[in-house]
């Protein structure tokens, strides 16, 4: 079950993904900006799975972990497309799970998707996160790099040198959620931590209103950061998949 598998893109670049094997609906990791399959989160769930008699699957993001991929070319529409090819190779209902940028391409993927949603669940997620927080952070260098020269290099600490594209920013222009109503039928809960010095918690009100249509629980943690990695913080997600992972009755 530890075999780690790939999944080939029409453009011949592979997915690599890990995958527990159960009953009942495939609950779907979509990790966050440059983070991979391996981290703190994504093993609680794979052990959690195991224990619990879950479908799982994991899996790294284009350019990011085991996958390939060239980073230059990496975007939005990109993760977007990768993690409805992972959906579609898969039989049933899901419950995607994304934590922060993740948040955002399982907000796409329900939306490209609707009718295999059993359940959503978001942690810190960072919709719009290249428009509204991430390209106002930058240094006005920085900037003015990435608009010259089409790139630039930054160096944050956890994440290390890493470039970012004026490709990126542009391209992301087109899959921002919080411009209008988001038709997630499915129900959702979002986990967000109020210390959370990444994504303010403030953000999330926003998305719950976007999601008008939906069954929406928001739980807003004192003193959780971005990573919502303690103990308690992992208990609690497992729970929540649990619960969306019950909603599925109603699909086949």
């Amino acid at each position: 079950m530890d075999d780690l598998e790939r999944l080939t893109r029409a453009d011949g670049e592979t997915l690599a993904l890990k995958r527990v094997r159960g009953s009942g609906p495939t609950v779907v990791w979509i990790g966050g900006f440059r983070s991979d399959m391996e981290g703190t989160k994504a093993l609680a769930l794979d052990a959690a799975a195991r224990e619990r008699g879950w479908n799982y699957l994991r899996y790294d993001h284009f350019a990011h972990g085991a996958s390939s991929g060239d980073w230059r070319k990496a975007t939005i529409g990109r993760w977007r497309e990768d993690a409805v090819a992972v959906i579609d190779s898969l039989e049933g209902p899901v419950v995607p799970v994304g934590s922060s940028m993740g948040g955002w391409v399982a907000l796409l993927l329900a939306l490209a998707r609707p009718e295999r949603l059993a359940g959503l669940v978001l942690v810190n997620p960072a919709p719009d996160f290249t428009e509204d927080l991430m390209w106002p952070g930058l240094a006005d260098h920085e900037r003015q790099a990435i608009l010259r020269e089409g790139e630039t290099l930054v160096v944050e600490e956890g994440l290390g040198p890493y470039v970012l594209t004026r490709r990126m920013f542009e391209e992301a222009r087109d899959w921002l959620v919080l411009r209008g109503d988001l038709p997630v039928a499915a129900p959702v809960h979002i986990l967000q931590g109020r210390a959370d010095d990444v994504v303010p918690w403030r953000r999330q009100i926003a998305l719950v209103e976007r999601l008008g249509g939906a069954d929406v629980r928001l739980d807003l943690i004192e003193g959780g950061d971005h990573r919502l990695s303690s103990p308690a913080d992992l208990a609690r997600l497992v729970e929540a998949v649990e619960r969306n992972r019950r909603s599925s009755s109603t699909l086949s």
